[in-house]
C-alpha cells in the first residue's frame, strides 16, 4: 500500500492546520513541532514536543514553519538531517528589520528611510535626520502591532524608548501611502513563480481586519512592480514556498514595509477565492509538485478577520458565498480565532455581503 510523504511543520497554530487541511488533499500526512505541550493541529497529524525533535525528525520526509520567529538554529539543526523550506537564510533575514531593509536596498526596492539605534542619543541622532512622524520597532520579534511606537513630536522620543527600548530598535520615517497591500507569491525549487493578486489590507490597532481581493482599481503596472519585487527576493534567497510581502501604495509608487516566510493572513482568501489557495501551493513546493493556477476564481473577495471573539458567527452561516474558517483557540483580546471569506460577483455586491456579515456578527 502507497504511503504518502510526510511534511513536518515547526508550530501548530492556525497556519499548521490549514497547511494540514490543504495537504492531505494532496496525500501527504503532517508532524507537528511545537515546545508547548498544547496544540490546535494535533487532530491533524503526530505531535511532537521539545524532547521529542529527533522523532519528529524521523518522522518526516519536509519540513517547513508557520512563524518567522522560529529559532534559525532549530533550523539549521533539522536541516542538517532533512530538507527544510523556505531555506535558513529566508528566516534569518526575515527575522531582523535591519536585514531584512538593506536585501530590499541590495535589489534596489525603495524602503523607507531607517535607522538602527542602540540606545537613546542614537535613537535622538536618527530622529533628527529622518524627521518626525516615524516608527519606532523591535529589529526582532514583534507582530500585529506589539514592539512598535509612533513617534509624532520631540516629546515622544523618551517615552518610546523607556516603553520598547533598552535594546536594538529601528527607527523609520513614516510613509505617506493611500493604502496598505500585499501580494502573496509561490517559488519552487526550479525557480518556478506563481503570484496571486495584489490586495488590500485593512489594519485596525496593527492587526489586519480585512482583506479585499483583488486590491481595488490596481493598474497593470503596479501589479507588475509588485510581482517583480516578490521575484527578485525570492530568488536571491533561493527560496521554496509561499512569500507574503507588504507593501505601501504611495503616489510615487511602491514601497515595501516587510516580507513573510511563510503563508500569510492577508493570503486567507485564496482558499475561496482562488484557484489553488496559497497553503497547497506552499504544500506542492515543499512536496515538488507543479505549482496551481494562483488567479482568482471568483471575480471579487473578501476575508474578515474574527478578533478577540467570534461573536455570532454561526449566523454568517446563513449568508450566501460565505464560508466560515475556524482555528478552536480559545478567546483572548487581540487573538485571531477565524476569518469568514465572502464572494461576490461585483465589488459592489461584496461591500453589501461584507456589512451584512459585520452586521450579524455583532
Amino acid at each position: 500500500m502507497s504511503i504518502g510523504p510526510v511534511i513536518g511543520v515547526i508550530g501548530a497554530g492556525q497556519l499548521g492546520r490549514m497547511l494540514a487541511l490543504a495537504g492531505t488533499r494532496l496525500g501527504a500526512r503532517f508532524a507537528f513541532y511545537e515546545d508547548v505541550p498544547s496544540s490546535t493541529s494535533e487532530t491533524l497529524g503526530k505531535l511532537y514536543h521539545q524532547h521529542q525533535l529527533q522523532d519528529f525528525i524521523s518522522s518526516v520526509d519536509v519540513v517547513t514553519f508557520e512563524s518567522e520567529n522560529t529559532p534559525v538554529a532549530l533550523v539549521d539543526q533539522i536541516a542538517q538531517h532533512k530538507p527544510v523550506f523556505p531555506p535558513a537564510k529566508a528566516l534569518f533575514t526575515a527575522q531582523h528589520r535591519g536585514r531584512e531593509k538593506n536585501l530590499f536596498r541590495s535589489l534596489s526596492i525603495q524602503t523607507a528611510p531607517f535607522a538602527l539605534v542602540n540606545s537613546l542619543a542614537e535613537l535622538e541622532a536618527a530622529v533628527e535626520s529622518i524627521g518626525l512622524p516615524a516608527v519606532l520597532k523591535t529589529t526582532t520579534e514583534g507582530y500585529d502591532g506589539k514592539g512598535q511606537a509612533v513617534l509624532r513630536s520631540p516629546d515622544d522620543v523618551v517615552s518610546a524608548w523607556e516603553s520598547i527600548g533598552h535594546r536594538e530598535l529601528i527607527l523609520e520615517g513614516f510613509v505617506h501611502f493611500q493604502r496598505e497591500l500585499s501580494i502573496v507569491a509561490a517559488r519552487d525549487a526550479q525557480g518556478n513563480t506563481v503570484f496571486y493578486p495584489l490586495v488590500e489590507n485593512q489594519h485596525q490597532d496593527g492587526i489586519l481586519r480585512l482583506t479585499l481581493a483583488p486590491a481595488p482599481a490596481v493598474s497593470a503596472a503596479t501589479s507588475a512592480q509588485a510581482q517583480t519585487m516578490v521575484q527578485a527576493i525570492m530568488d536571491t534567497l533561493d527560496y521554496v514556498g509561499v512569500m507574503a510581502l507588504e507593501l505601501f501604495d504611495t503616489e510615487n509608487g511602491l514601497v515595501v514595509n516587510e516580507m513573510a516566510p511563510r503563508v500569510h493572513n492577508s493570503g486567507h482568501w485564496s482558499q475561496d477565492g482562488a484557484w489553488t489557495d496559497q497553503f497547497e501551493n506552499h504544500c506542492r513546493a515543499l512536496l515538488g509538485l507543479p505549482l496551481g493556477d494562483a488567479s482568482q476564481s471568483v471575480n471579487a473577495c473578501a476575508m474578515l478577520n474574527l478578533i478577540g471573539e467570534l461573536g455570532n458567527w454561526q449566523q454568517a452561516l446563513t449568508v450566501p458565498h460565505a464560508q466560515v474558517h475556524l482555528y478552536d483557540k480559545a478567546p483572548r483580546a487581540g487573538r485571531k480565532l477565524g476569518h469568514i471569506n465572502v464572494t461576490a460577483d461585483s465589488e459592489a455586491e461584496l461591500q453589501q455581503t461584507i456589512e451584512r456579515v459585520q452586521g450579524l456578527l455583532g
